[in-house]
């Protein structure tokens, strides 16, 4: 019963995963502001974990500051408006390919840099493999965004972490993170400070009510943390290396992009990468050496 459980809760997260690059990068093709869809982002899973935020709330009593912060930064606000403009510079596969690409890198680093964890040489070469797939995807039209989207996977790494060492469940961490979010978004458009087109434009609301503040926003975060606790990290990162497949797929007859060479060596290397890095995790080569290592799932174990 597990493991169909975790293959079901893992299809979602991997289906939900591509919906998002594909909704951020049509949202200049939408009638609505990048600002208007953040707050559609972020406000529809406070309104739909409304019930959990009187436990998450005591729950914050226990729970370190900079995690805190870390959650809101890394899947907040910032990352969307950094996502949502490395989207609009390069194209839906992109997103798919870079961000979550781009993830084991930034975690394996930032944890060997701040923790001093190693990374095993075999893992090294897969990562190195990743990252000549997203230098297979830069040319002169989309260099400006590819590194925009690197800045996004640095982000998104600040969270896996984060996410790691948080004592809060799912729930509580989405909400952590979302109901800032959601009060400085409204803020914005409050005040006048950014422009929106929510009124005029309700056909795209409900769209992305669906596909970001539903999928993105409750339901991929809560079958995540299913795949994990029934498949493994290792499975759930092998299977999640299709979402940047299907996000290229998909893009061709939703948002009409072209399938070119280099977006599908890139597509090649990066997955391959992707899929290797769990696989070469392996053993401590001596008992002795009690040092953490950086995980498949972008955790510490030791």
């Amino acid at each position: 019963m597990r493991r169909p459980l975790g293959l079901a809760a893992m299809a979602a997260t991997v289906v939900v995963w591509a919906g998002f690059a594909l909704s951020i990068r049509g949202i200049g093709a939408s009638g609505l502001t990048t600002m208007d869809v953040a707050l559609i982002r972020f406000t529809t899973p406070v309104i739909l974990l409304s019930p959990w935020i009187p436990r998450t709330l005591r729950s914050l009593s226990r729970e370190r500051p900079a995690v805190v912060a870390a959650l809101c930064v890394g899947a907040g606000l910032p990352y969307f408006a950094v996502s949502a403009l490395g989207g609009s510079l390069t194209s839906a596969a992109l997103v798919g390919l870079v961000i979550p690409g781009v993830v084991p890198i930034f975690v394996a680093v930032l944890a060997y840099r701040s923790l001093g964890l190693r990374i095993r040489r075999a893992q090294a070469a897969a990562l190195g493999v990743i990252l000549i797939g997203v230098a297979a995807s830069v040319s002169w039209r989309t260099g400006g965004g590819i590194v925009v989207l690197l800045v996004a996977g640095l982000i998104w790494s600040v969270y896996t972490l984060a996410l790691r060492s948080t004592r809060l469940d799912p729930a509580g961490a989405a909400l952590v993170l979302c109901v800032p979010s959601a009060l400085v978004t409204a803020a914005l458009i409050g005040f006048g400070l950014v422009p929106s087109h929510l009124t005029s434009n309700g056909d795209d609301v409900l769209l992305y009510v669906a596909v970001q503040g539903i999928g993105v926003g409750v339901i991929a975060a809560l079958c995540y943390s299913i795949a994990i606790r029934n498949l493994g990290p290792r499975m759930a990162a092998c299977l999640g290396a299709l979402a940047p497949a299907l996000t290229t797929i998909t893009a061709v007859p939703l948002l009409g992009e072209p399938i070119t060479t280099s977006t599908l060596v890139s597509l090649a290397l990066i997955v391959t990468g992707v899929v290797l890095f769990p696989l070469l995790e392996g053993k401590p080569h001596h008992v002795a050496d009690r040092r953490p290592v950086v995980a498949a799932h972008g955790g510490l174990r030791r």
